[in-house]
């Protein structure tokens, strides 16, 4: 049998709204996802640090201030100077269409906007994120 997915759920920067990063939190872990919250004003290096630290799957951004451009691709950027390629990270907020586009060429599996369902949600990480390899 294999092990539940572990999502780590982040709330970079400061924004200090989490109502949604916190209902999708929920909503995953009830799709049977394992799922760590690190709560609100997480540094990109805290939440890489966490992400390495909680040996998890996928990080999942939650980004409503507007910051979205630099926050996702500094912890990519982080992620990949600890040598980590197969850790997919997974975006969430107030992002504009020509942002998104760009962010999903560059480093980003998904980013889900205000008005998706928590089902297709939920649907898109049961189809898309699996257990990384354990030789990592």
């Amino acid at each position: 049998m294999s092990r539940p997915v572990r999502v780590l759920v982040a709330k970079p920067g400061l924004d200090g709204h989490d109502r949604g990063a916190k209902v999708v939190a929920r909503a995953l872990r009830d799709a049977g996802f394992e799922v760590i919250y690190t709560g609100i004003h997480q540094t990109p290096e805290s939440i890489v640090q966490t992400a390495l630290d909680e040996d998890v799957d996928c990080v999942c951004l939650s980004v409503l201030s507007g910051a979205h451009n630099f926050l996702f691709r500094k912890i990519n950027d982080l992620l990949k100077e600890k040598g980590v390629t197969d850790m997919p990270l997974v975006g969430g907020g107030i992002v504009p269409d020509e942002d998104k586009k760009k962010l999903k060429k560059e480093c980003m599996l998904e980013i889900f906007t205000p008005g998706t369902s928590l089902k297709e949600i939920i649907q898109f990480f049961k189809k898309n994120i699996k257990p990384r390899s354990l030789s990592h």
